[in-house]
């Protein structure tokens, strides 16, 4: 018996959504900057609520990384985790990571970002990633979601999928966003926009 400890990552544990360097890191800001010039029709809708953070981030997705072989994106995905990640890391949010580890408790990563930047950190830091996943087919990253986007009620969706709650002593849950409220109601202690002194 042990605590189940959840954190968020985007806003959470970084200063920066992962999301939006990765592009750049990944395609380069001149690039960037076309695509979202393409995309703002539909970033204005998502300003104005007509159009989901899920769908937004879906046509996002497509247009920048369809048909990118999966290998060289799984490649860069860890080269930015590993070499930019840590640039834009919340150092309280590491010693609260670590203070749990310390007590050999199973701390978590809950992240509506892709696996294929989030897991390769999570790993060298010795913590379990629940993320979302991209479909690939023939090689290739399609731009789509395999299942659902990891946010809101997914978390809780995988987070129950992976782990037998009944099996802890308590679940401990750090988040930032709207997106995190249902995995900190899970909990029998959290902690929102704040680390507590370890």
């Amino acid at each position: 018996m042990n605590n189940l400890v959840l954190f968020d990552f985007d806003g959470t544990i970084t200063t920066k959504d992962s999301l939006k360097i990765f592009l750049i890191f990944y395609h380069g800001w001149f690039k960037v900057l076309i695509g979202l010039l393409v995309l703002s029709p539909i970033l204005i809708l998502y300003v104005l609520k007509i159009i989901s953070n899920h769908s937004t981030k879906q046509i996002l997705l497509q247009y920048f990384f369809k048909n990118e072989p999966v290998d060289a994106f799984n490649i860069k995905g860890k080269d930015f985790a590993l070499q930019y990640l840590p640039k834009i890391l919340r150092p309280d949010a590491i010693q609260r990571i670590n203070h749990h580890l310390s007590k050999h408790e199973t701390v978590v990563i809950v992240s509506a970002s892709a696996e294929n930047w989030i897991k390769p950190w999570s790993d060298q830091m010795g913590l379990s990633c629940i993320a979302t996943k991209l479909e690939i087919k023939k090689n290739k990253i399609t731009g789509r979601y395999s299942g659902n986007n990891c946010n809101g009620k997914e978390k809780v969706r995988r987070i129950k999928e992976k782990y037998n709650l009944s099996l802890f002593n308590a679940i401990i849950a750090y988040g930032d966003s709207r997106g995190d409220r249902e995995m900190l109601a899970l909990a029998n202690e959290s902690y929102y926009k704040v680390f507590p002194s370890t």
